[in-house]
């Protein structure tokens, strides 16, 4: 039996779409996605991160942007949803209703079951792709763990990670630090 090929769509066609759309979708090369919603624990983290992230940049010319703001990957044409980015300086977006940002310092994930992998691997490898990064943070909520992968001056990407001795990690791109206890707060179950 033969299999029906899925019709590709262009980038105009998707994000057409996508500004119309309830839900969020991803798109890489004419394919679209459709992004899982999240429970209680990953929302109260990002909830949690965001809040941390607001108040330490108060004065200071960096914004955080929560998992509506769309990100594209101009180097590869993904388009997808962090769970929070945070830019300094000038911002740049895809067009002028402002509503896909290029150029993050900061990406942050919160990881699940279902994402895991991808969050590590492809949309890893995505990322790297853009010039402006700076730090990858990735969140567990399967324990109380982050994760930073840093550019360092020669491209490389240096892990560091909290432990029951370095209960933070900061954020040097932008002058923040996370600490478990705050992002953390109200998350049951570890």
């Amino acid at each position: 039996m033969q299999q029906e090929a899925v019709p590709l769509i262009s980038e105009a066609e998707y994000l057409e779409g996508e500004r119309a759309s309830e839900t969020k979708h991803e798109y890489y090369q004419g394919e679209v996605f459709a992004m899982a919603g999240a429970s209680e624990r990953p929302n109260l983290i990002v909830m949690n991160v965001i809040g941390e992230l607001r108040y330490q940049l108060k004065g200071k010319p960096c914004r955080p942007y929560p998992g509506d703001m769309r990100l594209k990957i101009e180097e590869t044409g993904l388009y997808t949803y962090p769970d929070v980015m945070a830019v300094c300086g000038e911002r740049q977006f895809g067009d002028e209703k402002q509503d896909t940002l290029l150029n993050p310092d900061v990406i942050i994930e919160v990881l699940s079951d279902s994402t895991e992998s991808y969050d590590r691997g492809n949309k890893f490898q995505n990322y790297r792709r853009i010039a402006s990064l700076k730090e990858y943070i990735m969140i567990s909520q399967k324990q109380r763990k982050i994760e930073k992968y840093a550019r360092s001056h020669d491209g490389r990407w240096i892990l560091s990670e909290t432990d029951e001795d370095h209960p933070a990690i900061f954020l040097e791109s932008i002058g923040c630090e996370l600490e478990l206890s705050e992002v953390y707060d109200k998350v049951d179950g570890f």
